[in-house]
């Protein structure tokens, strides 16, 4: 590859010229700058200062130029402004529509206060003024470049996010969750204060992710705070931020949570802990989006969507007085309860698999599944910690397994027995596993929440396998 290529176009033909700058062939280069109207001093400096990392590309006819950008990918873009011509900044508006994530660098042999403020202001990353030292259009053109490359990771971040967070991955095969999904389809396209109820380990933190980066407001901050975990005194100087010597050992301005939040979101978990001098304070910043940093006395304005979390039941607290009920009737305005994964039979399995292909990738071990007995463990158990101690399992799981799946001995469950099963074969677990779910109806005069508690499982989950075993009585009112 040439050190510097120049395409010119003949006074009376459309072919290009291919003119060698430097005559030494020489490797691959990195990028790809394209330079227009920077006649031939201006590319001999262009040339010493970027030949060496770019491939440059000199272009002195507009249509070619507009062409080559429909068509080619630059990392950098270096425009030539004249500032008597006619249009100036047609090009550099062209180009910034065209590629707007592209870095543009205006060069120009006036260097005039006019014409780098309006460069800027169209979206140039920089203005260099002619003659430049090679030294400098360096610098600029390798600061351009790391910028984008550092906007580029970010853009892949928040897309791996995005996909992290999709409602179409939520595993969602009970009807209760799927309820739950579908509200918050809707709800994320609002800008309302949203409560999430559940038990601890519902995945109240996950869905108030997905809330966010489906929400017109995902490309701003979405910050978590977790009031239950910063002692009291300290969670007013994280939410809210303090001034200089607002108290013993703030020896500096801190900005707080709301407003590192500002444009976006921020999750207030286990929002029922709050104390209620602090659920004052952000009852005003629900009512008039400002507040004061500790110590200080100018009324800073926010623009932040609220999501809380509790697992604690609000309208008891309310009644105990330990919960401000105009705060409540401000956070509840789209409320969404998320249910227990007992109630979420159907998900267990699918949850399962994905918790342990998870595990596998973080602890670089290669286990294809489960092994039946195992699968039907795990079904069987009533999770009272949910999804949290069902990851808390399966990671167990893969770190004890030394086959490539996971076996019922692999799965350590408190006060959980597992049936003896012969050890030569599976097939016979379900013949095993009906006459279990039979001899527990039997003893319990076929009352099937008795019958579940005496198995260890949920009513749900023995409702479950009634269904499926075909297990029928005549005192049953579906059966009458």
């Amino acid at each position: 590859m040439l050190n510097a290529i120049i395409l010119q176009k003949g006074n009376n033909t459309n072919k290009f010229a291919v003119i060698e700058v430097s005559g030494a062939m020489t490797t691959l280069k990195k990028y790809s700058i394209l330079v227009y109207e920077c006649h031939d001093d201006c590319q001999n400096s262009l040339d010493n200062a970027l030949g060496d990392m770019a491939r440059l590309i000199f272009l002195n006819n507009q249509k070619l130029y507009m062409q080559e950008i429909d068509r080619n990918h630059f990392d950098v873009i270096i425009l030539n402004i004249t500032p008597n011509k006619p249009n100036r900044f047609f090009l550099l508006k062209h180009t910034r529509d065209q590629l707007p994530f592209t870095p543009i660098v205006v060069t120009s042999k006036f260097e005039l206060t006019e014409l780098i403020v309006q460069s800027i202001k169209l979206g140039a990353y920089d203005f260099v003024s002619q003659p430049f030292s090679p030294a400098k259009m360096r610098l600029v053109v390798q600061k351009a470049i790391k910028q984008r490359e550092l906007e580029n990771e970010i853009d892949y971040l928040r897309g791996r996010q995005d996909i992290i967070y999709d409602f179409s991955m939520i595993v969602a095969e009970s009807p209760s969750i799927k309820k739950v999904v579908n509200s918050l389809i809707k709800f994320a396209g609002t800008d309302s204060t949203i409560l999430i109820t559940g038990d601890t380990g519902t995945g109240k933190s996950f869905l108030s992710g997905s809330i966010h980066y489906n929400s017109p407001r995902r490309n701003k901050p979405f910050i978590k705070i977790n009031c239950d975990n910063i002692p009291e005194r300290l969670l007013e100087s994280e939410l809210f931020g303090h001034e200089k010597n607002a108290f013993p050992g703030s020896d500096k301005q801190r900005i707080g949570r709301l407003e590192q939040a500002n444009g976006g979101t921020i999750f207030l978990d286990e929002i029922g802990e709050m104390s209620l001098a602090m659920q004052s304070k952000l009852l005003r910043v629900l009512e008039d989006k400002s507040f004061e940093r500790v110590g200080g006395n100018r009324t800073i304005t926010v623009d932040v969507r609220v999501i809380a979390a509790t697992n604690k039941d609000l309208g008891r607290q309310i009644d105990l007085h330990k919960f401000r009920e105009d705060l409540f009737y401000r956070i509840n305005v789209l409320p969404v309860h998320l249910p227990p994964l007992r109630e979420r039979f159907e998900c267990i399995e699918p949850l399962s698999k994905i918790l342990l292909k998870k595990g596998c990738g973080a602890l670089k071990k290669k286990i294809s599944g489960f092994k039946p007995m195992a699968i039907e463990i795990i079904k069987s158990y009533d999770w009272p910690g949910n999804i949290r101690q069902l990851s808390n399992t399966i990671e167990r799981a893969i770190i004890l397994e030394e086959t490539e799946t996971v076996g019922p001995e692999s799965i350590s469950i408190p006060n959980f027995h597992t049936p003896t099963i012969p050890p030569d074969s599976y097939e016979p677990l379900a013949t095993h596993e009906k006459e279990l779910i039979l001899r527990a109806l039997k003893d319990n005069l076929w009352v099937q929440k008795n019958a579940a508690r005496r198995l260890g499982i949920s009513p749900r989950a023995l409702n479950y396998k009634v269904k499926k075993f075909e297990i029928t009585h005549p005192n049953w009112r579906k059966n009458r």
